[in-house]
């Protein structure tokens, strides 16, 4: 066989090889940074990387082709994805180890292909391969009279380049003019052309020799025109600057380069800029010296590149941080009480809390402020207390809403690595109030969520804790913030669902629901004048009678709060705006018989006590979200062979516990009962809880169960207007429960006179105003059988 000898630079290589045909399924990828090799050239490449070199040894070893494709971000050392679409087959002719620890490996291209499919190769760590779809190729035709003059203005142009750049290689010109095929000659400017590896990918990509050389020309003479400019300002530069001026030399070429792009705007004004912003600031030290580092970075990238426009968005983020901004410090607690009535209703604990805090706030500034968590039904005023909590302390003002947050990045931020990275949202509502000590509202604080995103209800911890958040940790800005002086106010409808280390950081201050002389004060005071505001219409057009709006609350509304009193307004006064614009009539005043009119059939029926006409059906008392409520239990017996019990209501799995143990203890205690001890044994239980709709769980319906049970089977009826609420044990003791405040004000909703609480309630009651006990009568217990003494009438009476 003849042997084929080509010499690459000064390296003479036998070209003469035994190939395997390649395997487009599963050909090797030898990725370069900078080099995009064309069809036909042979040129040596020199292999950094460890994978590169085993990868060149294997191919050339087993007489295998490769894939050589270029790397789309040259600084990537295990590329995956950043790979160009285009590369080229080629055959690894020699692997030469040359000194100082170096390898080069003499590459010759043949075939061109897309990259079909990238994935890792099992065999060498971190080198690639892929399947690959080739590419045929159509040769140049000298025939053509206008390739003919393409091939040689860009053999023409090529010469030049060299000539000027220092970056292709001098034996170039010989090669240019010794190649006679105008395929391979085009192939190998394009090769060696100190082009952006883009421009080389969008010529190998091109199909016909003809196209591809005429974006190579376009892209040449682009290049030749740059090079041009540089020089032109290497020349003015030197004419400015002496020998020994070196360093003022090369910024006074930076800044050249950067006027002849920029004009008088560019990076300089905006890390100026920058500068004096951070000037302005009381940086901590150690901030100090990051912003510096970072604004050197800002100088060493292109302004036209991606890295600058991040560089500059986390610079501007570090000067608009309130560092060092505080508001004035409040000092008239008399006007802060004004704010608090003039702005809200009631609430007199709520209030006297936050009088307390800025009375603290007045007599040491600097002090820590406690978290505050404001927990009550929809609708009773808390997300609006912390815009009054912020005027009164004469505070900038920010609400966040963490409803149905999932991503513990929305709390701490991203890192700065990833794509469209921002800070979290605490940092934002500081960056937007401008100052360190704001109101910041986390409204809705019981509706966080956690998925595979993280736990945002953890990443709070830091936030929440008066201990913690003086250095708390922004994953975007990266440095620690001081959140002491930032007064915290969360809200929640319920601590059930707020994990507990983050409810033992937070003071708990509950807001019940409203009384209906409340809400009519409330309606009068702040809901009325604010809608006959916004409709544009004299205060005089609309008025309702104080029977009107008790109607309104009893019959239009369900609720503790007042947000749907406050759309029922809003529907009467559209109605009253609609026909004064229409020239008709309407009520003046508006009373409770014009509602039926105005609104509607009432959509609720209040809640009322049923009477005691049958045994088994006792009144108790539930707590929602939405408030308190009162809650009927139904007993009922029919003949059965052995003991059974039913229980229907949609009952939850707590409070189907307690009917057990209701009838269970009522079982153990039949004789004392005056139960006849065959009364269970041949009877069926059946417990029914009405709204069967709608899900019902808790333990507090343990009393009542069992009063029912016992009402059932003894005949005694219920005593008149009588509630009660409590946990059962099996020994018959009465455990405690919540919501106290708002179950009296269910009772005292439906009509209830007497009241039966655990004895360890007793403290809650206490603490309740008298306003709200008015008219009702509290029976304090200890056991089951004071309860069935207090709630059913005795036998005799019964019959």
């Amino acid at each position: 066989m003849n042997k084929e000898i080509v010499t690459v630079g000064q390296i003479e290589v036998d070209m003469t090889s035994s190939m395997a045909e390649p395997d487009f399924n599963h050909l090797p990828l030898l990725t370069t940074r900078d080099l995009v090799l064309f069809p036909g050239v042979t040129i040596p490449i020199s292999l950094g990387r460890e994978f590169s070199r085993e990868l060149a040894k294997m191919a050339a070893d087993r007489h295998i082709y490769i894939g050589v494709v270029a790397q789309t971000d040259p600084e990537v050392e295990f590329p995956t994805d950043q790979l160009c679409d285009y590369g080229v087959i080629a055959e690894v002719v020699k692997v030469l180890e040359i000194p100082d620890d170096k390898t080069t490996a003499i590459v010759r291209a043949h075939g061109k292909f897309k990259t079909l499919d990238v994935r890792s190769m099992g065999t060498i760590h971190g080198a690639l391969e892929a399947t690959v779809k080739p590419i045929k190729e159509t040769k140049a035709r000298m025939t053509d009279k206008e390739m003919v003059a393409l091939v040689s203005t860009v053999k023409d142009t090529a010469v030049k380049i060299v000539k000027k750049t220092t970056e292709a290689p001098p034996e170039m010109i010989l090669n240019i003019v010794d190649i006679s095929d105008p395929t391979l000659l085009i192939n190998l400017i394009a090769t060696h052309m100190p082009l952006p590896i883009s421009a080389k990918t969008e010529i190998l990509a091109t199909p016909r020799i003809k196209e591809r050389a005429y974006r190579l020309l376009t892209n040449m003479a682009r290049s030749e025109q740059m090079l041009d400019i540089a020089q032109s300002i290497h020349d003015r530069t030197r004419q400015k600057i002496s020998e020994q001026q070196r360093n003022v030399f090369l910024q006074q070429q930076l800044e050249s380069i950067r006027e002849e792009l920029y004009g008088d705007e560019g990076p300089d004004a905006d890390a100026a800029n920058l500068r004096k912003k951070a000037a302005e600031l009381d940086m901590p030290e150690p901030v100090v010296k990051i912003f510096e580092r970072e604004l050197s970075k800002l100088s060493r990238y292109a302004p036209q590149s991606p890295d600058y426009s991040v560089q500059l968005s986390y610079l501007e983020l570090l000067t608009d941080l309130p560092w060092g901004k505080n508001d004035a410090p409040v000092s008239d607690i008399a006007h802060a009480r004004e704010v608090l009535d003039a702005d809200h209703f009631g609430l007199e604990k709520v209030k006297e809390r936050i009088l307390e805090q800025i009375a603290m706030l007045i007599s040491a500034p600097s002090s820590h402020a406690p978290i505050i968590c404001l927990v009550g039904p929809p609708g009773v005023g808390k997300t609006s207390l912390g815009q009054s909590i912020a005027t009164a302390l004469g505070r900038k003002y920010r609400r966040v809403a963490l409803g149905g947050l999932h991503d513990e990045a929305e709390i701490r931020g991203h890192r700065r690595t990833y794509i469209g990275a921002m800070p979290g949202r605490i940092i934002d509502a500081l960056r937007r109030c401008g100052t360190s000590n704001p109101v910041i509202l986390l409204d809705e604080i019981d509706k966080i969520g956690s998925d595979f995103r993280g736990d945002p209800s953890s990443a709070l911890l830091e936030v929440l804790d008066p201990e913690q958040n003086c250095r708390f940790h922004d994953n975007y800005v990266d440095v620690d913030f001081d959140l002491s002086q930032t007064l915290f106010i969360a809200t929640a409808n319920t601590l059930s669902s707020i994990p507990a280390p983050l409810v033992d950081r937070m003071e708990i201050i509950d807001i019940s629901g409203y009384l209906p002389e409340e809400k009519t004060e409330i309606a009068r005071r702040h809901l009325l004048p604010r809608l006959i505001a916004e409709a544009g219409v004299d205060a005089g057009d609309v008025n309702l009678t104080d029977d009107a709006l008790a109607a309104l609350i009893d019959t239009y509304t369900g609720e503790s709060g007042v947000r749907q009193l406050e759309k029922r307004l809003a529907a009467i006064v559209r109605k009253i705006v609609l026909r004064k614009v229409s020239g008709q009539s309407w009520p003046q005043p508006v009373d409770s018989a014009d509602l039926n009119g105005l609104l509607g059939a009432a959509p609720y029926i209040r809640e009322r006590y049923e009477g005691n006409d049958y045994a088994g059906v006792i009144t108790g008392l539930a707590w929602t979200a939405a408030g308190g409520c009162v809650l009927y239990v139904e007993t009922s017996l029919s003949p059965s062979k052995g003991e059974k019990l039913t229980l229907t209501g949609k009952l939850g799995d707590v409070m189907k516990e307690s009917a057990s143990i209701a009838l269970q203890h009522v079982r153990s205690h039949a004789d004392s009962l005056g139960i006849a001890s065959d009364a269970l044994t041949d009877r069926a239980v059946h417990i029914h809880v009405p709204e069967g709709a709608i899900p019902k769980d808790g333990p507090s319906a343990g009393i009542t169960m069992a009063t029912s049970i016992v009402s059932a089977l003894t005949g005694r009826r219920p005593k008149p207007r009588v509630a009660m609420t409590g946990e059962l044990t099996l020994r018959g003791k009465v455990l405690p429960i919540g919501g106290v405040k708002e179950k009296i004000l269910a009772a005292k909703r439906a009509g209830i006179t007497d009241v039966i609480l655990p004895e360890a309630n007793r403290k809650d009651v206490d603490e309740i105003p008298d306003i709200y006990l008015h008219g009702l009568e509290v029976h304090y217990v200890s056991d089951a059988a004071q309860v069935f003494d207090l709630a059913l009438l005795p036998t005799e009476t019964a019959d």
